[in-house]
């Protein structure tokens, strides 16, 4: 049987602009996305921490710091907010056991905290 765990997470990452003109999406820097491991067109989940709004989208890469709420998702969230996001697997029964997600904790300007 597969279940589905939280295989990484981007802890408090800080919204750095909203675009209501493009198509949708979430644009994440494109060196946190590779220490993260998360593909461009990635499903992820997002929450704001500053609003409570949940929701799921797609990644596309970015320049360094840039965390970007694209298309609709721009009305969950404004410049400022601090927002989690979550990249999900499926994992067999089997090896569930010692299974610990990737945690990459942010600064307020986006960069990985040491």
């Amino acid at each position: 049987m597969l279940r589905p765990f939280l295989r990484v997470k981007l802890h408090s990452a800080t919204v750095t602009d909203a675009n209501l003109e493009y198509e949708g999406s979430i644009t994440i820097d494109s060196s946190l996305l590779k220490r993260a491991g998360i593909k461009p067109y990635e499903q992820v989940g997002i929450s704001n921490l500053n609003n409570g709004e949940r929701f799921d989208t797609y990644v596309i890469p970015g320049k360094r710091g840039e965390m970007c709420l694209n298309g609709p998702t721009a009305r969950k969230g404004q410049p400022g907010d601090k927002i989690m996001i979550f990249a999900y697997c499926w994992i067999e029964e089997s090896e569930i056991k010692g299974f610990d997600p990737k945690i990459i904790k942010l600064d307020d300007k986006n960069r990985i905290k040491r």
